[in-house]
């Protein structure tokens, strides 16, 4: 179960909606994650009351199209499904918000089972111990 934030400058809804697709079919092809895991905030930032933040490290140079996803999942992947999942981010992006792959910054956060609850005050996945 991926939770997923995007944060992107001067997106209006539709951007924001293209965006959230894109990092979600990118996780459904590259992890296997189920269709309807989707869990996401999506945040647009005009640029007055709401700013990004970036530089060119590492010599990658952004424009205000820069889109920062955050993606807090489970720990297990492979250093290869994780390159796959970057690169699929960024074609995606480009294809459904025509965001230039430079501009998609992606990380990553994994957890433990114990980590997640649901709803109902209860950890789904973690296994049922001693109380």
């Amino acid at each position: 179960m991926p939770f997923v934030r995007i944060d992107a400058l001067r997106a209006d809804a539709d951007r924001l909606d293209a965006l959230g697709r894109a990092v979600h079919d990118a996780l459904v092809e590259t992890i296997g994650i189920p269709p309807g895991d989707l869990f996401q905030v999506l945040t647009g930032h005009d640029g007055v009351r709401g700013l990004l933040r970036y530089g060119d490290f590492p010599d990658i140079q952004r424009d205000d199209d820069l889109v920062f996803v955050a993606i807090t999942l489970r720990s297990g992947r492979t250093a290869d499904q994780k390159r796959a999942l970057y690169r699929r981010i960024a074609e995606l992006a480009q294809s459904y918000a025509g965001t230039e792959p430079r501009n998609v910054f992606v990380f990553l956060t994994e957890n433990e089972p114990i980590d997640w609850s649901f709803g109902d005050g209860l950890a789904q996945y973690a296994p049922t111990g001693p109380a």
